[in-house]
């Protein structure tokens, strides 16, 4: 499941539109950003077949209005009004509206886009881009609005001659993200557990980092809780005390449910046989997945696939 380049994705989204949409003056040390107004691109894409399924190179950020459904991984969340939506890299998604009266504007981006400020803000820190997160967020009118300002802000400057456009656009982008971060603040802890959250945090992104598994020649690289904890410079019981303490699970239960979630999106997202996704998830065989997979969901594999 290879990522799609951002020129891709525009092309597929408005083939009629991309040449004004694409900006190739964009200078490509910046990253790249575009920003598009949902409405248009209903109109434009109404006698198209529905988006795939699929991972796509860059972050994603959407409001949307209207009756829709939103699948990531293996999740699905029905929209009946207005609703914020944060997309990566890391997980395959889409979109899939249930008639033509959808509002909203989206943009996408490059992590590049953001290095000037990454200083200030890391995205995978934020509450919704962290693993087990849930990226849909319902807004009130009130919020849909404040959001959709910044959106039309961006939409305005993307089309304007002025020579820092881009810094301005990533201030908007870094607004619209600390908008939205106010919705949901984090209290601040004590230093004894901030400590705690943060090597808790470090295995999570570790944990992250293993995935996607985008071919069957790709192989997890840590399996177990030792690997982890050499990979952290800890002592297997130290991380195992912290991450029961932080997140109420033990290392080898956080492992096995990131490793199931990613056989479930294999099992419904790709074609690989049983047997491929097994030895990428690094199984010995076919049997031991099978069980393994089996405790996890209380389905076997080849039922889940259907």
């Amino acid at each position: 499941m290879p990522s799609r380049p951002l020129s891709e994705l525009i092309a597929k989204l408005a083939p009629e539109a991309a040449g004004a949409l694409l900006l190739p003056e964009q200078p490509r040390e910046v990253g790249q950003f575009n920003v598009f107004n949902v409405a248009d691109l209903m109109l434009a894409n109404r006698d198209r077949p529905p988006m795939t399924f699929d991972r796509r190179a860059f972050y994603k950020i959407s409001l949307i209005r209207g009756r829709s459904r939103i699948e990531y991984a293996d999740q699905v969340v029905e929209v009946d009004a207005g609703a914020l939506w944060f997309a990566s890299s890391r997980v395959p998604y889409r979109w899939l509206p249930h008639d033509q009266n959808q509002t909203g504007h989206f943009c996408i981006f490059t992590d590049e886009f953001l290095l000037p400020a990454k200083g200030r803000v890391m995205l995978e820190d934020l509450p919704f881009y962290q693993p087990g997160a849930h990226p849909v967020v319902s807004v009130t009118d009130a919020e849909f609005a404040a959001i959709e300002a910044i959106f039309q802000k961006m939409e305005q400057e993307i089309s304007s001659d002025y020579a820092y456009k881009y810094d301005l656009l990533r201030a908007y982008l870094l607004e619209m993200i600390h908008y939205v971060q106010k919705l949901q603040p984090i209290q601040p802890a004590t230093a004894v557990h901030s400590a705690l959250a943060r090597l808790a945090a470090q295995f999570a992104d570790l944990l992250e980092r293993q995935f996607p598994l985008e071919s069957p020649q790709q192989r997890l690289r840590l399996r177990t809780a030792t690997d982890y904890a050499a990979q952290l410079a800890v002592h297997v019981n130290h991380l195992n005390r912290v991450l029961k303490e932080t997140t109420g699970h033990t290392t080898t239960a956080l492992i096995s449910s990131r490793v199931a979630q990613e056989a479930k999106i294999l099992l419904k997202q790709t074609s690989w046989n049983i047997s491929e996704i097994a030895d990428s998830l690094g199984f010995a065989d076919v049997a031991h997945f099978c069980n393994f997979f089996k405790r996890q969901t209380g389905l076997t594999p080849g039922d889940f696939r259907g």
